[in-house]
């Protein structure tokens, strides 16, 4: 992890903002997000300067989109926003949590496997 999701990992890592659960570095339809909250069906993205480059942002671009079909909201944070108010990028990542709560959980994260008791189950 970069210093800015270490940062950010700390603040919300065991439940620790509101009792929401993230997980990090997590596997989404071929993709790997830098925190994912499964509930909120919401995408943590952390970004450096790499994410500048006009092709970072074309792939940026079609990975938000392939995740926005899968029915998750991806929120873009640029590590100068961590460092500078940590605690203003908490109530953005907050915000968004509620506004996810309000719809079914997304349940898509390639970590979720089968139920042992069939479908439904």
């Amino acid at each position: 992890m970069t210093p800015a999701e270490k940062l950010i990992w700390e603040q919300i890592r065991a439940k620790r903002l509101d009792g929401i659960k993230f997980r990090r570095q997590q596997v989404i339809v071929g993709f790997i997000a830098d925190f994912y909250c499964d509930a909120a069906g919401l995408v943590v993205e952390i970004d450096g300067s790499v994410h500048n480059s006009p092709e970072q942002k074309t792939y940026d671009a079609e990975r938000d989109r392939i995740f926005s079909e899968k029915g998750l909201t991806v929120l873009r944070i640029k590590n100068g926003e961590v460092f500078s108010d940590i605690g203003k990028v908490l109530e953005k990542i907050r915000r968004s949590c509620v506004v996810g709560l309000t719809s079914p959980p997304k349940g898509i994260c390639d970590c979720q496997a089968p139920s042992p008791y069939g479908e439904g189950a």
